[in-house]
């Protein structure tokens, strides 16, 4: 008996059996299967990427030797019932190495802005004198630069699990095209997602290095 029915090519074309001689015609469900194959990877880039954002706005957290307008990009204020970022009603500068300041474009928002300032889990210290904020960042000790690497390595973790679930849910994605693509197509896939999943934690390892190379910096 021959592996394949009388009809069907090795490669999944599918022969007219009604016209001898006729060309092959593909398998219409593999044919629609490149488009599906493309999603799987485009889906898992996208999360990915969503888990880069992420990782970049915990590690903005986190205080490095000098001052960097990053670091209030977590800072929500309560502007007439509504939490708003900072960075969207005030303009936030760094006119020193450990100070940064912020002005508000509404006066009438200072306290609001001053008390997300002191809320906030930063740790700061915020003065106003009614037209400017400024906000002073004393020298971190060195216990407090290792514990941020700690947190920042945290993070990092974090992130590299988002990661290894984005890429279980491709795997299975493939997984469940059996029978509407080829083996060898889908194996290509696979190896794509792999190397997808390989750069996209190298990333992380080179936002770690980074931070870290900052936090520690005196």
């Amino acid at each position: 008996m021959p592996p394949y029915p009388e009809d069907t090519r090795h490669d999944g074309l599918k022969l007219d059996s009604a016209k001898p001689g006729s060309r092959a015609r593909p398998n219409c469900n593999m044919v629609r299967a490149g488009p599906m194959l493309e999603d799987v990877l485009k889906e898992l880039a996208v999360a990915i990427s969503k888990a880069h954002d992420a990782l970049k706005r915990d590690l903005s957290k986190l205080r490095a030797g000098r001052a960097h307008p990053n670091l209030l990009d977590g800072i929500r204020v309560d502007y007439y019932g509504t939490l708003t970022p900072l960075a969207q009603m005030a303009h936030i500068n760094v006119p020193e190495a450990r100070l940064i300041t912020v002005k508000p474009w509404d006066k009438t928002a200072m306290k609001p802005v001053e008390k997300a300032l002191r809320e906030s889990d930063l740790g700061l210290n915020p003065q106003s004198d009614g037209d400017l904020i400024r906000i002073p960042l004393p020298p971190l000790t060195e216990e407090r630069r290792k514990e941020f690497v700690k947190i920042g390595r945290k993070y990092g973790e974090e992130c590299k699990v988002s990661i290894r679930k984005a890429r279980h849910d491709a795997i299975d994605m493939l997984d469940a095209l059996d029978g509407d693509a080829s083996a060898d197509e889908i194996d290509r896939t696979k190896k794509k997602v792999e190397d997808t999943v390989q750069d996209g934690t190298k990333a992380v390892d080179t936002m770690i290095s980074a931070k870290e190379k900052d936090i520690l910096e005196v």
